[in-house]
């Protein structure tokens, strides 16, 4: 039995090579724990503001990044019932992926179906569930009505368009035109915001507004999704990338500019206004993502859902991952995996 594994460290705030790949001692899992060989792990832009140091769920340096964990039960710790080893099982770990093993409490852990890709049910467990979560526990959408959806091209972009799908909506994506064919590809008719004002080319097609709109973009967009929903709509806001500096750092002038568009502004011209976070969510209350992730696991394993896999990388090479993430026109979820096809 080994007695260490690999694991990559961010050891600081800063550029990719603040990741450095360590080896480490490989523990036995205490009371209640479970210790998983790690099968799979997401690259996201979290990772990314977590080394520019700014995340508020993120632990303290040294830390390993990785923020959803598909892996096999190795080893139980006293006490715990419900799993065996060899089980595959997923994980909202927010940190910890990029690493041959984890450790956790056994709770933390739900079981994979048998059949379901690696790579397809990492995407799941952060995108997935994002976006299901703000279709049916925030924005409460019917069939027949309309949303629009920023950054639609984007790995939680292209799951809010395949499940306002499923939920019967019609949809309109907003992204750049390098990425018009793959929202187009989800049913979603294409706005290009490098044209003009999305809210504008919305309104054009949709004269009444739509009834929701998801952004996780912040900034200058919040105000136009509001203006392209009609009044007594929502906004539903899921993040402020456009606020993370350029030096690293958070722009707090542009993460305060966004909320208060949101909560101010939106509810001024008469739109419901509401802030999604899975991470606060779940650190609340995880029974709705145990009760979720199953749910997009059976739409996956029936083809309701299909995840848009961008790259397809070694388990340990996240540092590549994030400098694809950061140099743009990435189409869907970077995945690190312990076995990479030949093909990939």
């Amino acid at each position: 039995m080994t007695s260490t594994y690999r694991a990559v460290l961010l050891t600081k705030k800063g550029g990719p090579e603040a990741l450095e790949l360590r080896e480490l001692p490989l523990e036995p899992p205490g009371p209640g724990q479970v210790r998983v060989r790690v099968r799979a792990t997401g690259v996201g832009f979290t990772d990314i503001i977590m080394r520019r140091g700014y995340y508020p769920y993120a632990p303290r340096f040294p830390f390993t990044p990785g923020y959803e964990v598909v892996g096999d039960v190795e080893a139980l710790g006293p006490g715990v019932t419900g799993l065996r080893p060899g089980q595959r099982v997923a994980a909202l770990t927010v940190h910890g992926g990029y690493a041959e093993y984890l450790t956790r409490g056994a709770e933390e852990f739900i079981p994979v179906p048998e059949g379901l890709d690696d790579a397809e049910v990492t995407a799941l467990i952060l995108n997935y569930v994002t976006a299901y979560q703000m279709i049916h526990r925030v924005a409460r959408l019917q069939p027949g009505q309309r949303a629009l959806v920023t950054g639609a091209g984007g790995g939680v972009g292209t799951a809010l368009l395949q499940l306002l799908r499923v939920a019967g909506a019609e949809v309109f994506g907003v992204d750049s035109a390098p990425k018009a064919e793959a929202v187009r590809s989800q049913g979603a008719t294409f706005i290009d915001y490098r044209q003009g004002p999305f809210d504008q080319a919305l309104r054009a097609l949709v004269p009444e507004g739509v009834d929701v709109a998801f952004d996780g973009i912040g900034g200058a967009n919040i105000s136009l999704c509001t203006r392209a929903v009609r009044r007594g709509g929502q906004v539903v806001s899921y993040g402020f990338t456009s606020a993370v500096g350029r030096d690293g750092g958070s722009d707090n002038l542009g993460t305060l500019s966004g909320m208060l568009a949101l909560y101010v502004g939106a509810r001024l011209k008469g739109r419901r206004p509401a802030f999604y976070g899975i991470t606060q969510l779940y650190r609340e209350d995880p029974a709705p993502f145990r009760e979720d992730l199953p749910r997009v696991f059976q739409l996956l394993a029936e083809r309701k859902v299909q995840p848009l896999i961008a790259h397809r990388l070694p388990l340990l090479s996240g540092r590549a991952g994030q400098e694809l993430l950061e140099r743009g026109g990435v189409r869907g979820k970077i995945v690190l995996l312990r076995e990479v096809p030949e093909a990939a």
